[in-house]
């Protein structure tokens, strides 16, 4: 693969070039007519499963587009927000309990549910998705964001635990499983929701959740953050430890969550000011960037375990700009040169190893020595959002969102 020059990844102009030419990829290949987008792209953007459509690239595919409406203004973004918005709530939305399919066969214009499985992780992006649509003037979004919230409430929140649990049946008999993940991605729709309506209860169970997880949930684990939980918040050292497939519930302590909550702390910062937010995000970052850093190859491992040992060596997409995201904004903050020393480490080895300069958007995953091993380049859950949302997250650190 041919390399272009190294541009300056911290002009506003690079980082909207950049967010356009991703969103390129999924132009005029995503959108089905029959509803929806397809969800299974390989590297040359070829759809290699129109049928199989599952919750999280539906909800990402909404928020991918407010992105690119914001910046630009351009209607087609707001079109394909419409065109997704309709679609998550009428194929995924089960109208006699108000819950959200995790994943469905779309064929003939009719969806038949595949797992019914109700999933907080699920629920946060749908929250996360109304939200968006709403600040892209889908006004009934609001009441969807709303209605979405008060069902959270209801069958996944946990006062007690300051924390929501993670999974139910189809009539919301909860599993014994309790995780942070699906808490970290609450947290982000709640901030988005907050700067959405300017509804408090937003915002304030932003700050519990990142409260619950950040602090008193790392304290039992060495101010780390643990991604698994028995069902009284304990945690469980030993779920999914054999298996390295599982993308929502990974074993091992996660770099790029330690960096994602690092920046969604400073997000949070924003909008409701707390001595702890920074301390705390500092702390966060360097716990997930001094262990994963791969001094040989370059780039950010997947995973270490407790005794801080390299458990998943591979190189992930997501890891890689949320890092470099959450640099950034510690970066614009404090003042300090050696966030962007971070933020230039990690965008040069992206821009080296995971754009694809030649076919379009980002590689989804690298072995530890940076080779791809996959023709999947977007295959259900990526859609390029995180990689498209860090340079969006930066620009609007920067004041430099039109």
């Amino acid at each position: 693969m041919s390399i272009p020059p190294t541009p300056d990844f911290s002009s506003p102009d690079f980082l909207r070039q950049h967010i356009g030419w991703i969103m390129d990829f999924y132009n005029g290949r995503a959108i089905d007519p029959s509803g929806g987008m397809y969800h299974f792209f390989l590297d040359d953007g070829r759809v290699y499963d129109k049928r199989t459509r599952h919750l999280v690239s539906a909800t990402r595919f909404v928020i991918t587009h407010a992105m690119l409406y914001a910046l630009t203004g351009e209607t087609r973004y707001q079109d394909g927000v419409r065109h997704a918005t309709a679609f998550l709530r009428e194929a995924f939305r089960d109208p006699e309990t108000g819950g959200y399919a995790w994943l469905i066969d779309w064929h003939g214009g009719k969806a038949t549910v595949l797992d019914a499985t109700r999933h907080c992780y699920g629920m946060a992006f749908v929250m996360l998705a109304y939200a968006h649509a709403l600040k892209s003037g889908i006004g009934e979004a609001r009441g969807w964001l709303a209605e979405t919230f008060d069902l959270a409430e209801k069958h996944f929140w946990e006062a007690g635990a300051g924390l929501y649990a993670d999974e139910a049946s189809p009539d919301w008999k909860l599993s014994s499983y309790r995780g942070q993940n699906a808490n970290m991605h609450a947290c982000e729709a709640m901030l988005t929701a907050f700067a959405a309506t300017g509804e408090r209860r937003y915002i304030e169970r932003a700050e519990t959740l990142a409260q619950s997880i950040t602090v008193r949930q790392a304290g039992l684990s060495n101010n780390l953050i643990w991604e698994h939980y028995k069902p009284d918040w304990t945690i469980d050292w030993d779920y999914n430890r054999h298996d390295k497939s599982n993308i929502f519930r990974p074993w091992g302590y996660q770099p790029g969550h330690h960096t994602e909550w690092a920046k969604l702390l400073l997000q949070l910062d924003t909008h409701l000011p707390a001595d702890w937010h920074l301390p705390r995000a500092e702390a966060l970052f360097k716990a997930g960037v001094t262990p994963a850093w791969d001094a040989e190859h370059g780039g950010l491992h997947y995973g270490f375990a407790p005794d801080g040992s390299i458990c998943d060596g591979d190189k992930y997409h997501w890891v890689q700009a949320e890092s470099m995201a959450a640099a950034a904004l510690l970066a614009i903050r404090t003042g300090k040169a050696k966030y962007w020393a971070w933020y230039e480490r990690i965008w040069t080895y992206c821009w080296q190893h995971f754009v694809d300069h030649e076919q379009g958007a980002w590689f989804r995953i690298l072995d530890a020595a940076n080779f791809n091993h996959t023709r999947d380049k977007s295959p259900a859950g990526k859609v390029d959002y995180h990689d498209i949302g860090a340079c969006f997250d930066v620009l609007r650190a920067m004041g430099a969102l039109k």
